[in-house]
């Protein structure tokens, strides 16, 4: 009986420090995992945050180089009657997307998404965003090689998001 007792003790000395050690080496990938997500969110902070919409712009791509380009959609109401619900549609013909960006122009906060796509993909995005006042909005879309936008006017009429 002594010799099953310390056999099972010798066990569960052997499974502890296996976890413990397993526990420690999770905990520091962990550690990684999160400091490298907290970058990404301080980044995308700094994108979301209140400025005027060429700072907006200038944050975001770092150039001034972004062509008109009648192969991207937009899908907007010409006036939205209730500026905290206004539906998009971005949809584009564009080769090798990889992101689409949404701006209002005269919102607090400019940049209202940012979505990553798949270049093997159609590029289709669909989101409601929030307009405080008439202005325009604008699409930009990044592909490998370059940068394209679409604008229109949408006119709101009561609502918004402040301002």
């Amino acid at each position: 009986m002594k010799d099953i007792i310390s056999v099972n003790l010798n066990n569960r000395r052997n499974f502890l420090k296996k976890t413990t050690v397993a526990s420690a080496y999770a905990a520091t990938i962990m550690t990684g995992l999160l400091a490298s997500e907290n970058a990404q969110a301080e980044w995308l902070a700094d994108l979301f945050a209140p400025a005027p919409m060429e700072d907006s712009f200038n944050h975001s791509f770092n150039t001034n180089a972004i062509a008109l380009s009648d192969e991207i959609k937009l899908k907007l109401p010409t006036i939205a009657e209730n500026g905290a619900v206004v539906p998009i549609t971005v949809t584009s013909t564009l080769e090798n997307v990889e992101q689409v960006y949404i701006f209002v122009e005269k919102n607090p906060v400019p940049l209202v998404a940012i979505f990553d796509l798949s270049p093997e993909l159609d590029a289709f995005v669909s989101a409601r965003v929030k307009m405080a006042k008439t202005s325009d909005v604008i699409a930009v879309v990044k592909t490998q090689s370059k940068l394209y936008k679409a604008q229109k006017l949408v006119k709101v009429t009561i609502g918004g998001c402040g301002g």
